[in-house]
């Protein structure tokens, strides 16, 4: 078998590929550029996300990426989420950034049994606004290139009387949304309770 062959078909595959994302990379950015001018602001690690997602439909990406900056723009007009608008939730003490993996990802550790249950409108938005300050956080601590973060979970003292039904389904759109697609995370699961357990 000829060794040298393969690795100058791998190359050159690889070549393409990357020759014919910098290209929908290029287009894209067109795209949002003129749809929206904030966007340029925005590097190209972030865009790729939306592209990879979307199989590289600039079409399909564009939109996904302008609707994430809508919301972005909305959610957090001031660009950050400051520690006075969140102050009730950072004092449960549930979430810690703790250095990094070994593959050089952001650790995170949550103690979800500390969480306590929305109780209207407004701790509903505090929480809410609590999630984009972490995901803010560990993004903050990425290296350039970066997309994926560890997470230790310790579900220790958590149950379903802990279940937040009301803020379940927004906590899930803002992460579905703010991950920004393709954005991975690595968890592992402490004192699981017994349903998720074989």
């Amino acid at each position: 078998m000829d060794c040298s062959s393969s690795s100058n078909e791998i190359s050159m595959e690889s070549y393409n590929t990357g020759q014919n994302m910098q290209q929908k990379l290029d287009l894209m950015r067109s795209s949002v550029e003129k749809q929206d001018p904030t966007s340029k602001e925005v590097d190209d690690v972030v865009l790729k996300r939306f592209l990879r997602h979307r199989k590289l439909d600039v079409e399909k990406a564009s939109d996904s990426f302008l609707k994430y900056l809508t919301w972005r723009n909305t959610f957090v007009p001031n660009g950050s989420i400051s520690e006075s608008e969140i102050q009730n939730q950072i004092s449960h003490k549930k979430f810690f950034l703790q250095g990094f993996d070994k593959k050089g990802r952001p650790l995170v550790v949550v103690f979800q049994g500390r969480d306590v249950p929305t109780n209207g409108k407004k701790s509903l938005d505090e929480l809410q606004r609590y999630l984009v300050y972490t995901l803010d956080k560990i993004c903050a601590r990425m290296s350039c290139g970066q997309e994926q973060f560890s997470a230790i979970v310790d579900l220790k003292g958590w149950g379903f009387s802990k279940l937040d039904l009301n803020a379940s389904p927004s906590m899930l759109s803002i992460l579905q949304v703010y991950l920004r697609p393709s954005s991975d995370s690595n968890d592992a699961t402490e004192h699981a309770i017994s349903l998720f357990q074989q």
